[in-house]
């Protein structure tokens, strides 16, 4: 995917999650400047991939097969201090798109449907 596409599919499930009253954390609407600022106090949010993921899942066709997810919640097995091995993340999916059937070895996973 071209970056202004990817760019244009965050802006929207941005625009989605809105419209559904639902709020991510402050660092979901950074600018790259911002980004910048923060850079010596976000290692964590790196280590832990949190953050907008936008992905065709290596198939090539992301208008019906892939996804829009902003990891809210990301631990990890080895490090405790980062929190517990869970993924929390928030999948935006517009219409007619669909997910691949997937599993995490290592961690939990809840879906909870919120806006439809």
């Amino acid at each position: 995917m071209k970056r202004s596409e990817i760019q244009a599919a965050v802006e929207w499930a941005k625009d989605f999650l809105n419209v559904c009253n639902f709020h991510l954390p402050e660092f979901a609407y950074w600018t790259l400047d911002e980004w910048k600022a923060q850079a010596d106090k976000i290692e964590a949010l790196g280590r832990t991939m949190l953050g907008w993921d936008v992905t065709d899942y290596g198939l090539g066709d992301f208008d019906n097969i892939g996804s829009i997810l902003f990891t809210l919640r990301n631990g990890e097995l080895n490090d405790r201090s980062l929190g517990t091995p869970y993924a929390e993340k928030v999948i935006v999916l517009p219409e007619g798109q669909r997910l691949p059937m997937h599993y995490h070895a290592n961690k939990t996973e809840d879906i909870i449907n919120r806006g439809g």
